[in-house]
């Protein structure tokens, strides 16, 4: 890896960093992490639908139950790929750089994912449950997890955009994240491109979206021509009794 950020005549040129609403913070630096802030906005977005749509949705419809199951399993399953790339590859990275007070902020990082993570599954397990049939208490403690889960990862997200940016930002240059971008995308087939370039491009600003593209490429200009409206069918579907979507 490098670890001299790019220059141009003689000065930082540096990328405006993207910003999308619930955002903390965009600390400058030479790498682009649009992808990264993107990933975010879509985190904070479905959990704080999730958390809305739970005490309105009837316990016996099973049917939409079911479709919030699987809509969870869609976020849930960017949600893990998403950290286990930082455990794996970016958080060691930048620990091998980091000085002692910075080298505490990339700890709290990984034990932030390990709090979060119970909340998580056992979210999982509601929603599992409810769409079997499960009854009120199971209800009311899925919207509790499902709470705490929203103020848990708020929190950390909050902590990663305003300090382990920054930290990354005064480490890496352009082609450190390209490397570690690489990684995180081992694996990645491409139906599982299709459905998640949709779903993290859904409620982003309209007025972000020729930025967006221009950063991300034709390819998912594309696949989010070709998806969004089957994606927003589902998503209606799924999220029928959301307050803000109720007829």
């Amino acid at each position: 890896m490098t670890t001299e950020p790019t220059t141009r005549s003689g000065r930082h040129d540096w990328p405006r960093q993207l910003r999308l609403p619930g955002q903390v913070a965009a600390p400058e630096g030479p790498v682009d992490m649009f992808m990264m802030y993107l990933m975010h906005h879509a985190f904070r977005r479905d959990l704080a639908a999730f958390a809305a749509v739970v005490p309105h949705t009837p316990v016996e419809d099973t049917a939409t139950w079911q479709a919030l199951a699987d809509r969870w399993a869609l976020f849930a399953g960017a949600l893990h790929h998403h950290h286990s790339g930082e455990d794996t590859w970016l958080w060691p990275a930048l620990l091998e750089r980091a000085d002692d007070e910075e080298r505490v902020t990339l700890l709290a990082m990984e034990a932030e994912h390990e709090e979060i993570d119970p909340l998580l599954e056992a979210s999982a397990t509601g929603f599992a449950r409810l769409a079997a049939g499960a009854g009120e208490d199971c209800r009311a403690a899925l919207a509790v997890r499902l709470v705490a889960a929203r103020e848990s990862l708020g929190r950390h997200l909050a902590h990663e955009e305003t300090d382990a940016m920054r930290i990354l930002q005064a480490h890496f240059a352009p082609q450190d994240w390209e490397e570690l971008d690489e990684k995180f995308r081992e694996g990645v087939t491409f139906g599982q491109v299709v459905a998640l370039v949709p779903w993290a491009i859904s409620e982003v600003p309209t007025s972000a979206l020729p930025d967006l593209f221009a950063r991300s490429g034709g390819a998912h200009r594309l696949i989010w021509r070709l998806t969004r409206r089957r994606f927003a069918r589902r998503e209606a579907a799924a999220f029928r009794y959301l307050p803000r979507r109720a007829a």
